[in-house]
């Protein structure tokens, strides 16, 4: 009797998941797509080399996608090693089943296939997707994703003659597979060989004089922060991860590993071609990609010297990012304005200080958050949570402050409460960039400072019309404070987007839960979720 109980229960479960998805998701469009994952051969530097193609794209497709749209994305691995794609900047409401990290997804293997299924729920702006497993970022499998806003919502500046999406990163002859084995063995990357607009060493985007043209800049890299500016051209920053910001004009701008923002370009200069150029920061050495702007129907080239970057220094850029708003009266995805939420009235339920480190663990170089570097397991974590499957991870393996002990390896999983709000303190002790990035969510990035943080700093940070993101960069021997509230339940990676860090352990999860367990909260386990380790022989 208890048992036919417990199976009714687990039907009229079932049913109201249907019932509750189709009414949150009815009116809502569904797009559907198929893609195939392949290698191929192309020369981006000049010299022939295997990259990954989405549908014989490198980049792949892009996304155009509108707020609340339905993504049902068929993909097929045919590499020869297991792959998954993340949506870098999707939020996932309710649904880190299909975030597409190995935390929360098997890796789709070799010649299979795995359907992903989520919403791009009250988000809007300019974001990207790339792989997440081993090295495969390497070799490209990238592309952009771009939500636009629904009738009916305004956007707080006219619809431009143009929408352009540029991927920018530095980019690696070397094979992903030796740069990996490199890594496996204790090596740092070498240096990158160069950087690709758009998959490319150059490219022309063609404009008609006197128009606006949108240009979503996304910073696809390994390890590089660049500059992005336009020879003879101001650049109007619009939008940043999602958020409509104070309009405020530039000559260049600092982007940082995984990070994307969006700006205006007005082509009011003299018609003839302009150099478009990204270059790389704080290295000695200087890498550099030009495009061009082409003025349509005048056939100037472009001449003479690039445009000159920004000083070298960490300064220059903190106070660059300390000039970035929020416009409070602007909607975003919905319709009330975005500053309707008073962050900085709200007092923090508990504070995280994230430490991160590079010491060596068994004599080879790892990365580290509070001492502890992660390892992956052969069972993703949200499997091994949800099935209530035992030794995969540990929730005491980190702590949320530095320790002063020794480092070592974990599979680490921070507990959080669902709708708590917390602050957050990324504290660089290096000498390097550091960006972090959160899985699920955006923040308020509220405070850059020197040195290391202390409570007196809070005195510093913007509570009124800081922007918010998610990804955030910590400037060397320096800090960062986020606000997070933590609305969506799930598991959440939370990692270095610097991509060696965060394939020798600088990441950890963070799951946010709540003991009521129903579908305002998380929906369930995809029907078509893949099983792996030791969730094989559960069932969903």
């Amino acid at each position: 009797m208890a048992r036919g109980r417990a199976v009714m229960l687990q039907l009229i479960c079932g049913v109201l998941a249907v019932l509750s998805v189709s009414l949150v998701n009815g009116d809502d469009p569904y797009r559907f797509y198929t893609w195939t994952v392949t290698y191929g051969t192309l020369s981006p530097l000049g010299s022939p080399q295997q990259v990954i193609l989405i549908n014989g794209q490198f980049p792949g497709p892009r996304l155009d996608v509108v707020t609340n749209d339905n993504i049902i994305l068929n993909l097929i691995n045919k590499l020869d090693e297991p792959f998954l794609l993340t949506w870098n900047g999707i939020k996932q409401r309710k649904n880190s089943w299909q975030d597409g990290v190995l935390g929360t997804n098997c890796a789709i293997p070799p010649n299979s296939n795995y359907t992903y299924k989520f919403q791009t729920k009250d988000q809007i702006g300019s974001f990207n997707y790339f792989p997440s497993t081993a090295m495969h970022r390497a070799a490209g499998g990238y592309g952009g994703l771009n939500i636009y806003e629904r009738p009916r919502i305004p956007i707080p500046f006219p619809n431009p003659d143009g929408d352009f999406t540029l991927l920018i990163g530095d980019w690696f002859k070397t094979n992903h597979k030796t740069l990996r084995e490199n890594l496996d063995s204790g090596k740092s990357l070498p240096f990158p060989d160069g950087v690709l607009i758009n998959g490319q060493a150059h490219s022309t985007f063609s404009c008609d004089q006197g128009k606006t043209y949108m240009f979503r800049i996304s910073n696809v890299g390994m390890s590089t922060t660049f500059n992005f500016r336009i020879q003879g051209h101001t650049i109007k920053l619009v939008e940043v991860e999602g958020s409509h910001t104070i309009q405020n004009i530039y000559d260049s701008l600092d982007v940082h590993v995984g990070q994307s923002i969006a700006v205006l370009v007005t082509l009011n200069q003299a018609p003839k071609d302009y150099y478009i150029v990204a270059s790389t920061r704080f290295n000695r050495q200087v890498l550099t990609a030009t495009a061009t702007l082409h003025y349509t129907n005048f056939q100037t080239p472009v001449s003479g010297p690039l445009p000159a970057g920004p000083p070298n220094q960490f300064r220059w850029s903190m106070l660059q990012a300390r000039t970035y708003r929020w416009n409070l009266t602007a909607s975003a995805a919905r319709p009330n304005p975005q500053g309707s939420f008073h962050y900085g009235q709200i007092i923090p339920a508990k504070t995280i200080v994230l430490a991160n480190s590079a010491p060596l663990i068994n004599g080879k170089l790892r990365y580290a958050v509070n001492s502890v570097s992660y390892v992956n397991s052969d069972t993703p974590l949200k499997l091994a949570d949800y099935f209530n499957i035992p030794g995969v991870f540990s929730w005491n393996s980190i702590q949320g402050a530095p320790s002063s002990g020794p480092s070592y390896v974990a599979t680490s999983v921070m507990q959080a409460n669902h709708h708590d709000f917390i602050e957050v303190i990324f504290q660089n002790n290096e000498n390097v960039m550091q960006s972090w990035h959160l899985d699920g969510y955006d923040f308020w990035v509220v405070g850059f400072g020197s040195g290391q943080w202390a409570q007196a700093k809070r005195r510093t940070y913007n509570l009124v019309d800081t922007l918010t993101r998610h990804t955030t960069q910590v400037y060397p021997n320096s800090w960062t404070a986020i606000y997070v509230s933590l609305d969506n339940q799930g598991m959440w990676n939370m990692r270095s987007a610097i991509w060696e860090r965060q394939y020798l352990g600088q990441q950890f999860y963070l799951r946010v839960w709540n003991q009521v367990q129903n579908l305002a909260n998380e929906y369930f386990i995809p029907s078509n979720a893949l099983l792996c380790g030791k969730a094989v022989g559960h069932h969903p």
